[in-house]
Order: C-alpha cells, then structure tokens, then sequence
C-alpha cells in the first residue's frame, strides 16, 4: 500500500453535471422554455449544454450505460429571489415537488425535469 499523498489540489471545480434524458426536444423545451437558461454549446441535439455561473449543466440523450430518471444526480441552482421563483412556476404548470424548505444557511425548493431529474433551487440567508 502506498504511503504517498496526493497533491494539495487536484480539481480546479465542477465542470460540468450531466442528465440523460429521454426525450431531448422535451428536456430542452423544459431548461429553456420554462427555467429561461441559454444553450452554450449543442452537439446535434445529443449534448445540449448551458452554463449557469461556473458550472455548465449537460442534458444528453439516455442511452444503454446512462438512463434517464430520478436515481442519477441532482443539480442545485442558485437563484436570485426565491420567493419571485416560487411564484412563477405554478405560472408554468410546474409543481413543488418538496418544499419550500428552510435550512440554517438558506431556503429552497426541489422541482423535477420531464424525466424527473431533481433540481434544487437554492438560495443563501
């Protein structure tokens, strides 16, 4: 076994976090019909990437090693006024699925995708 430590750093920060998806003309309809993000980069409507802050959030169609639904990742988003989000999305016939919540460091909610990916949207106290 070795003794060796690894460096100090060896990861800069997330680059990205992908969802399979289904249905990619759905899942995008979703991100940036409803949720208002802008595509950054599109590798024929099989990797559709927008760029949130630092991070990047990836949809890609599901395929046999990566399946779409509600046991893969979850994303959390920053956003800038909770309570403007929170009234906006019945507006869009998207439903809470768990909360609003509060925490000692901030307020959230959980939404989901078409594919009932979970989204967290997130603000700090």
């Amino acid at each position: 076994m070795s003794t060796q430590t690894p460096p100090a750093s060896l990861f800069k920060d997330v680059a990205f976090v992908m969802y399979p998806v289904k249905d990619v003309k759905t899942a995008r309809k979703f991100y940036e019909e409803i949720l208002g993000l802008k595509v950054t980069a599109n590798w024929n409507d099989q990797w559709v990437e927008y760029d949130i802050g630092q991070g990047t959030l990836a949809i890609t169609a599901a395929d046999a090693t990566h399946s779409a639904g509600i046991h893969g990742a979850t994303i959390g988003l920053e956003v800038v006024d909770l309570d403007a989000v929170l009234s906006y999305l019945p507006t869009r016939a998207v439903p809470i699925f768990k909360g609003p919540f509060d925490s000692p460091v901030c307020r959230g909610c959980i939404i989901r995708d078409p594919d009932e990916n979970e989204i967290i949207l997130h603000a700090r106290k």
